[in-house]
């Protein structure tokens, strides 16, 4: 029998451990909506114990650049984590260069969805309106379609909320999560450029995606 997860047990979930909420909803699933099973399933994961590290300072961490294309494309980016030690380990500097690679690649216009001005929220989503205006559906039905479609629209030019070029199985935070739970130390993605040569200018189409697709060999 399945058991329908709610929102609020999802909430609960996330507010005694700290997890994403699509994490909280699949050990909820997994644990047949028992909250207290559900949080043992996360710390058995490492997940608690890594949310649980996200107050903490991080101070130390990296610059990193990454090139591409032979100097067509460049990306700076600043990756945090609590001590130099960690700053060294093989398992922070892949994950840096993993993500130099994923800006370059996907170009994600903000870090998290929190970013994003309201402004420009409002636009889209009266776009969304707008294809939607000779829809026959009653209005509360458009409005949660239109609603699902801006929220889909955040993940997609987010960062942290975009589907990880390496892995697309999941996100760029759960790849952070999951490094926190390895090394013990909280991590943060702080900031980042991306630059495009001639980028404004009228020039000939350059796939960087697919480019950094045949690098991996996919």
């Amino acid at each position: 029998m399945t058991i329908k997860v709610t929102p609020q047990l999802t909430k609960e979930l996330r507010e005694r451990t700290g997890v994403g909420m699509m994490d909280c909803k699949k050990a909820l699933e997994e644990s047949g909506g028992d909250v207290d099973k559900a949080v043992e399933l996360l710390q058995k994961r490492g997940l608690a114990k890594a949310a649980k590290k996200s107050g903490r300072i991080a101070a130390e961490g990296v610059v990193q650049s990454y090139i591409h294309g032979g100097g067509r494309l460049g990306v700076l980016l600043e990756v945090n984590c609590e001590t130099d030690f960690a700053a060294r380990s093989a398992d922070f500097r892949t994950f840096v260069d993993d993500i130099a690679m994923h800006v370059a690649a996907m170009s994600p216009a903000y870090l998290t969805a929190e970013e994003i001005p309201e402004g420009e929220v409002t636009r889209q989503r009266e776009i969304f309106q707008a294809q939607q205006a000779e829809s026959a559906k009653k209005p509360e039905i458009v409005e949660k379609i239109v609603e699902g479609q801006v929220a889909k629209w955040k993940k997609e030019i987010c960062l942290l909320d975009q589907l990880f070029v390496k892995d697309d199985k999941k996100t760029v935070e759960q790849v952070r999560t999951e490094l926190v739970a390895k090394i013990g130390e909280n991590v943060t993605v702080r900031r980042y450029v991306r630059w495009e040569l001639g980028e404004g200018l009228e020039k000939r189409k350059y796939d960087i995606a697919a480019d950094v697709q045949a690098m991996l060999g996919q």
